[in-house]
């Protein structure tokens, strides 16, 4: 499978669609499971702000994986992704009470090589904050 985004038709300063995604604790308790990552900060209040967490947050790479569908939603394969970074700037604090928090996604073409690879850079922010800094992600287009 190959993006549904054509080269020819993506430029620098070509925006993605904004997505937002909710996060609940029923949805760290799903990932914890799918990743093997039971720490405690991602469901126990007492423990988080025991280590000085503000609250229960998500799993680091949960939010990662956010941004990655953003942007292979964009691309139309996931298969597109070829190579993504981001550093943790903040933790998604995640509230226990039925409506969670929420993860924006809003990316940037920043450049669009020959061999048909564009560089998305991406904001990812919750309640206001950015979550993820130096967020890239190489995808190649159709």
């Amino acid at each position: 499978m190959t993006a549904t985004v054509r080269a020819a038709d993506v430029a620098a300063g070509t925006e993605l669609p904004e997505q937002t995604f909710p996060v609940t604790r029923a949805d760290l308790v799903r990932y914890a499971g799918a990743s093997g990552d039971f720490n405690p900060i991602h469901w126990s209040e007492r423990v988080a702000t025991e280590v000085g967490l503000p609250g229960v947050i998500a799993h680091g790479m949960l939010t990662m994986a956010l941004a990655a569908r953003a942007v292979t939603a964009w691309t139309g394969d996931p298969a597109a992704l070829v190579e993504y970074h981001v550093r943790f700037g903040r933790p998604v604090l995640v509230p226990d009470d039925g409506v969670g928090a929420e993860v924006t996604v809003r990316g940037k073409v920043g450049a669009v090589g020959e061999d048909g690879r564009a560089r998305v850079d991406l904001t990812v922010t919750s309640g206001g904050d950015k979550v993820l800094s130096l967020a890239r992600a190489t995808v190649q287009l159709g």
